[in-house]
Order: structure tokens, then C-alpha cells, then sequence
């Protein structure tokens, strides 16, 4: 506790408008809505203050948590000893060129979309309905619809381990189905731009409409989950191959398999890490004795 105590105090003396909490709730920053208080939390407004928790956090050895709106996170109920960099605050979005848009690694998905239907560009219809931000979509690729952000990430500014900041352009970003180069590695965005094209407002909001509609028929929105729980297996889908196991509705505690798509877990009520994480143990057990295929996690474990 002592470390982090330090590390809030350094961070006071150098970034005076830092938002500091102490022993905060991670259940209140996950779309899970699960996970116990975390040492400290910072809420950086600008890139300078990213860059200074970071490296500070660096200096002083402590653990680093980077998270943006916690979509795909499920955290220990008993909290984490860590440092937790929240990117809401770094949610800026600047139209830069006639098709090009900047964005801070914080910002919403969906208000990028919007934004971008706005301004008669057209790419981004796909990301309106994925309830992330930037920076984790662009370490995981995040897609679909058959959209994903490699189709659109112009560059990347990040901070590396050694804490330097460098751009990344698009062809360097080793961008695979839910992966990228950031996936392996500790480098931290910032921030993007991304490159669209010209496009008609009033179609992009109809398929926008269009999308969160099929959405919100198919997809269990109304209760709390972490997104689709596993990665599509090659030549199959996930949810396909857990619902032809008849294990829609399977529960373990408050976390059960979504009766109304089977690629999610959610949260019922109550549930802990360790039910959903016994849910997923059991899945991944059926589905490999009954049709030979093994799942992949696509949620994050902290």
C-alpha cells in the first residue's frame, strides 16, 4: 500500500488536475459489473498526464492496469494491487482532414461512429454497436459486421515500455483477426487517426438504426455481460457450436449462458469472478467432448 501511496503522491506534485481515487471499485468501471476496489485509479484529461502516470507508475514498479470502458474485463472480486489508468477522460475527436478523423484512445466507439456519420464519412457503421473504446479496439482489432478496425486505422500514437512515445502507421500494426501488435506487447495508445471515405449521412444513420436494432434482438444487452466470452473458432462460430450442446441457460452462481445468445455470459445478479470463470471451464469442457473444438478466450481475465 505504502508503493502506491507514494506513487499518488508524486503524481500530485506533478499533475495537480489529476482525478486520484483510492481503493475504487472496479465493478464500477466493467460492463460486468463484477471485481473489488483497486489500490488506485487515476483519470488522466490529457496525454501529458497519461504519459506522467505511466512512466511514473514504471519508476516505481507497480503494477499497471490500462482500461478504457471495461467491456471486455472480468476482475478478481477481491480487488487488484495496482495501478488502474482509466482513458475516459481522453475522449477528444478532431476532423483533421476531409476524410480523416483524430481520436484520444478513450473515446466511445459508438460516439466515434456517430460522430463520423455526422461529418459524411463512412467506415465506421460496424463499431457503432461495439461497446468499447479506441485504445482496446485497436489492440484486439475489434470488428463486426464484417468491419474491423484495420480497415480504418490510418496510425497510432502510443507510449512504449521504456516510455518513449512513437507512430505506428497501419502496415505495421500487425493487425490479425482480434489481435494487433499491441497485443504482446506493454506499449500503451494514445491516441489515433483514422482514415475514411466520403459518405451519406442520412444512410449511415439508417445503418446505424439498422444495426442496433439487430442488435439489441439477438443480443442479451439488457443485463450485464463482458461481450462475446470466445474468440470464433476457425471454420465454425462459438455461439453456434455452445447453443448445439444445449447449454443456453447453464449456470454456475449468478453467471449463466445467455438464453438468448450463447456467446455470452451474463450477470444475473451477484455473480463473481469465479462463477463466470467456472461457467467458461464448463462450456469449453462440453464443447470439446462433443464436437472436438477448442475455445479461446476473447474476454480478458485480470
Amino acid at each position: 500500500m505504502e508503493r502506491y501511496n507514494k506513487l499518488a503522491n508524486h503524481l500530485r506534485r506533478r499533475c495537480p488536475q489529476l482525478e486520484l481515487r483510492v481503493d475504487e471499485p472496479l465493478s464500477r468501471h466493467t460492463s460486468f459489473h463484477i471485481g473489488g476496489p483497486v489500490r488506485l485509479m487515476a483519470f488522466p484529461g490529457s496525454e501529458e498526464e497519461m504519459v506522467q502516470c505511466i512512466r511514473l507508475c514504471r519508476e516505481m514498479d507497480a503494477r499497471l492496469i490500462v482500461m478504457g470502458n471495461g467491456s471486455n474485463l472480468l476482475c478478481p472480486d477481491h480487488g487488484l494491487d495496482a495501478f488502474a489508468v482509466n482513458t475516459a477522460l481522453l475522449n477528444q475527436i478532431d476532423q483533421i482532414s476531409p476524410t480523416c478523423l483524430f481520436a484520444g484512445a478513450g473515446c466511445l466507439l459508438s460516439r466515434l461512429a456517430v460522430f463520423s456519420a455526422d461529418h459524411g464519412l463512412e467506415g465506421l457503421v460496424f463499431a457503432h454497436g461495439i461497446p468499447g473504446t479506441l485504445g482496446g479496439a485497436v489492440v484486439m482489432n475489434a470488428g463486426a459486421y464484417d468491419g474491423e478496425m484495420a480497415q480504418v486505422v490510418a496510425e497510432t500514437r502510443f507510449l512504449t515500455s521504456s516510455g518513449e512515445v512513437h507512430t505506428v502507421a497501419n502496415k505495421d500494426h500487425q493487425f490479425t483477426y482480434r489481435s494487433s501488435r499491441f497485443s504482446q506487447t506493454q506499449d500503451v495508445i494514445l491516441s489515433c487517426e483514422l482514415e475514411l471515405r466520403p459518405g451519406s449521412t442520412e444512410l449511415l444513420r439508417t445503418q446505424m438504426q439498422e444495426l442496433s436494432l439487430r442488435r439489441r434482438s439477438s443480443q442479451p444487452l439488457e443485463w450485464p455481460s463482458g461481450g462475446s466470452v470466445f474468440k470464433r473458432p476457425q471454420g465454425h462460430y462459438a455461439a453456434a457450436l455452445i447453443d448445439q450442446c444445449g447449454l443456453k441457460g447453464l449456470s454456475v452462481g449468478g453467471a449463466q449462458v445467455s438464453e438468448k445468445h450463447a456467446g455470452f455470459i451474463i450477470n444475473k445478479g451477484g455473480a463473481t469472478q469465479a462463477d463466470v470463470l467456472e461457467l467458461v471451464d464448463q462450456v469449453r469442457q462440453r464443447v470439446r467432448k462433443d464436437t472436438g473444438v477448442e475455445l479461446e478466450l476473447e474476454l480478458k481475465v485480470l
